[in-house]
């Protein structure tokens, strides 16, 4: 893959999610928004436990999202004005730490509500009553979000799921992975202060912004036999992004995902980002393998 220019004219967004084998309802959510006239994207996605203990995490997860990008959007604003002038990046650095708080407290504060007027396991949620008379845990969610412009990215990550960057030489980087997966067992915006569990990289972009960057799941990556099966996945939707466009991508894109998810049969959510100068790459289809 040739390298892309190094002058980004804005972002095009790719998303999907599709419902786990079996199940009722999705407990996915996602996020893919464009700010400041494209030079901005703002990506997100939040899994739901979806198990017994957390049935209204399809809700968990919607918050998550909603959240995180309202208060991403700014952030995302300010990137862009600040761009390549290095004196401003600690600034953005600096709130970049802080968001995680933002988000976590405003999601507590719709379940609390949520909780306040239809309590989880029923009886009457007297008003004043102490924060730790809600269930929080039944609204459990991961959230994985990034901001990317063409001079950087932010992204941040509680719990499992994947973040992908694919660099101009089309080699795939995951900055927030933590190794193996953790199994059932995952950090959540149930748990007390869960932003200082969560996990953050920046990124400068010096030699020019990335072709895509991708999130997704966990329902996506547990499909594949291997770790770098799914990053030949993720490679081989970049390359036919670039070379067929995005448009089309997205018309094929929730297929591949139901063909994940019967092998994963797990809810699966994939959300991209590609710069518009990204160049013409390989059109073989991305393969989902057990």
């Amino acid at each position: 893959m040739s390298a892309p220019s190094t002058r980004v004219d804005g972002w095009a967004l790719l998303s999907a999610t599709v419902k786990g084998v079996g199940k009722k309802y999705s407990q996915d959510s996602l996020g893919a928004l464009s700010v400041a006239d494209g030079r901005a994207a703002v990506l997100t996605v939040a899994d739901g436990h979806g198990s017994a203990a957390h049935f209204r995490s399809d809700l968990g997860s919607l918050w998550a999202v909603e959240e995180f990008t309202a208060c991403a959007r700014g952030f995302a604003q300010e990137a862009v004005r600040v761009g390549a002038d290095v004196t401003g990046w600690t600034g953005l650095r600096t709130e970049a730490r802080r968001l995680p708080q933002q988000v976590a407290h405003r999601w507590r504060e719709r379940a609390l509500w949520h909780d306040s007027n239809s309590p989880a396991h029923g009886g009457r949620y007297l008003p004043g009553a102490a924060d730790d008379a809600a269930d929080l845990a039944v609204y459990g969610s991961t959230l994985i979000g990034a901001v990317l412009t063409e001079d950087m990215l932010f992204c941040w990550q509680l719990g499992d799921g994947d973040i992908v960057l694919v660099d101009a030489e089309g080699t795939p980087h995951t900055p927030l992975s933590t190794g193996p997966d953790m199994g059932d067992e995952t950090d959540s915006l149930c748990e007390p202060e869960p932003w200082r569990k969560m996990r953050s990289h920046w990124q400068p972009f010096t030699t020019g912004a990335p072709p895509a960057v991708l999130i997704s799941t966990d329902g996506l990556s547990k499909s594949f036999a291997d770790h770098q099966g799914f990053l030949d996945f993720a490679t081989g939707v970049t390359d036919r992004a670039a070379g067929q466009g995005v448009p089309a991508v997205q018309g094929q894109l929730a297929d591949w995902l139901e063909r994940a998810a019967k092998y994963s049969g797990d809810d699966t959510t994939f959300v991209g980002a590609f710069a518009a100068t990204a160049p013409t790459g390989q059109t073989a289809p991305p393969t989902v393998e057990q």
